[in-house]
């Protein structure tokens, strides 16, 4: 009886339920004040419309995306009072201040040890443009393309993570984990006791997760336990109501390095539903890439940018470069060039990268995402690849894992299946991959959805694959996925016009989501 009523107790009292309590209670407070106050007299009321008038001006004046603009100037004009109150609290795109005076240093610090030093000038004589977007990535990320690095596309996360367990095993020097979730389960429970015994043995191992990602999901006194077994732990942005409700910019990234040259990305978090040992909405599909060789090095850094931002335990890095523990060389296989992308500047890395894929697209283009909730730039890139002959193909989930965000996703299917793209939605459950593959020359695998959040308010991750043999890999899975999915027509859109119709409304107010 004792367990039953504690389990009720931790359910009902956990920090995600009290966070969460507390910032109703915060936001309530202000809403509630902000309205007493205009009952008592008119000149409030005036002032308070003034002031939204000034607002709209103010956000149509600022450098933000359109559609961003338009959902926060719409909210204001319905609801003058009510919109200025959140915009005041939750509108400001820019990332807290504190996370900027952390992260920006400590990138500026190892710029240096991203410099592009393969000579990539056998690919400007054959793909100019491709040269171009490789030079681009190269210098604004600034993320280096690399030559010597082979690669291991993994269609389900299930076959990925036994692969990350056996690299795991064989750790001998570090072990660098970034996750946006760790959940506790069966999986967890499995990693967790390699990393134990890796510990043991005088690995440095050294896990970092999002906090709000992690949220009521982790093992009880999961960071106590990792330090109890001599494994680094920490958490990124931790959620502290009532200092602050700037929360927008999550660690969203998935990073896994061993030893310098072993590295994994892709969409799936550390979960049992992600590996499907359990069932949440179907079978979940979620795609991941190995990488052995030097482009590791670009994620080595990555990771170690953001855990000194926080924990300053490293000076140089150099010590974790490719070679220090593997001294041969590693064969070449096309160009790799893994990639972070930031809201902390104005590079627009993530969806830059997907609107050159796009349009330099001339046979097919196939996408994976679970969310499909693009801007103009996004969706007049894809309609005119269709309308220009492009074979544009885009998979979604067929069992959604968000009812409001799936609706909001449908909102779009009309103006791109008008276009000539084709849409396909994953009949037997889940698609969580995050994938972009063209011509059989170029390719993505990473966190990167194409939704709002991914690509301007979260920290992401992602593999650019250049003549890689990984990508004719990725465009068989695409084939095989979208022979197992329900194609959607725009007849069958039609029938779905009330439900189509809730999405449109929703979809103006997408940003702001």
């Amino acid at each position: 009886m004792k367990t039953v009523l504690g389990r009720i107790f931790n359910k009902i009292f956990n920090r995600l339920t009290i966070t969460l309590a507390l910032i109703f209670v915060q936001l309530g407070y202000f809403i509630v004040l902000t309205y007493k106050l205009a009952d008592y007299a008119d000149w409030i009321t005036i002032g308070f419309t003034v002031l939204a008038v000034i607002m709209a001006l103010y956000i149509i004046w600022r450098d933000y995306n359109p559609a961003y603009k338009i959902g926060w100037i719409l909210l204001i004009c319905l609801f003058p009072i009510l919109g200025v109150a959140l915009y005041a609290v939750f509108g400001n795109k820019r990332p807290a201040k504190s996370l900027k005076r952390r992260l920006d240093p400590q990138e500026t610090l190892h710029r240096e040890d991203l410099k592009q030093v393969e000579d990539l000038r056998a690919l400007e004589s054959g793909y100019k443009r491709l040269y171009n977007t490789v030079s681009y990535v190269a210098d604004k990320g600034p993320y280096p393309a690399w030559k010597h690095t082979t690669t291991r596309y993994y269609d389900v996360a299930d076959e990925m993570f036994e692969n990350i367990i056996e690299d795991l095993e064989s750790a001998e020097h570090f072990i660098f984990m970034e996750y946006f979730i760790i959940s506790k389960g069966w999986l967890w429970d499995r990693i967790f006791e390699v990393l134990k015994q890796k510990a043991a043995e005088g690995v440095d191992v050294r896990v970092l997760y999002d906090d709000i990602g992690s949220m009521n999901k982790m093992p009880r006194r999961f960071a106590a336990t990792l330090k109890e077994a001599g494994i680094h732990v920490m958490s990124f942005n931790t959620m502290k109501p009532f200092l602050s409700l700037v929360y927008n910019n999550r660690d969203h990234r998935k990073i896994l390095v061993v030893d310098g040259y072993i590295g994994y990305t892709g969409g799936a978090n550390i979960g049992d539903e992600y590996v499907n040992h359990i069932v949440r909405f179907g079978h979940w599909k979620d795609c991941g890439i190995r990488m052995y060789g030097e482009a590791v090095w670009n994620c080595t850094v990555m990771f170690l940018n953001m855990w000194n931002a926080f924990k300053k335990t490293d000076v140089e890095y150099d010590i974790f470069k490719p070679h220090v523990w593997h001294p041969d060389s590693f064969p070449n296989d096309g160009i790799v060039q893994p990639y972070s992308d930031t809201p902390l500047d104005d590079e627009n890395l993530g969806e830059n990268i997907y609107l050159e894929i796009i349009n330099q697209s001339e046979d097919y283009l196939f996408i994976y995402t679970p969310y499909l909730i693009i801007d103009n730039e996004m969706e007049t890139a894809l309609t005119l690849a269709a309308k220009r002959g492009v074979d544009v193909r885009i998979v979604t989930p067929g069992i959604p894992d968000k009812h409001i965000v799936y609706s909001i996703s449908r909102s779009y299917y009309n103006n791109l299946l008008k276009a000539g793209v084709r849409i396909y939605e994953y009949s037997p459950g889940f698609i969580h991959a995050k994938n972009f593959v063209s011509d059989d020359r170029i390719g993505v695998v990473g966190t990167i959805n194409v939704d709002y959040r991914s690509l301007f308010l979260h920290f992401e991750c992602a593999t650019l694959l250049i003549e890689n043999s990984a990508i004719q890999d990725i465009r068989n899975d695409c084939i095989q996925t979208i022979s197992r999915s329900r194609e959607i027509t725009e007849q069958l859109y039609k029938k779905h016009f009330i439900y189509s119709l809730f999405g449109a409304i929703l979809r103006v107010l997408s940003p702001l989501l």
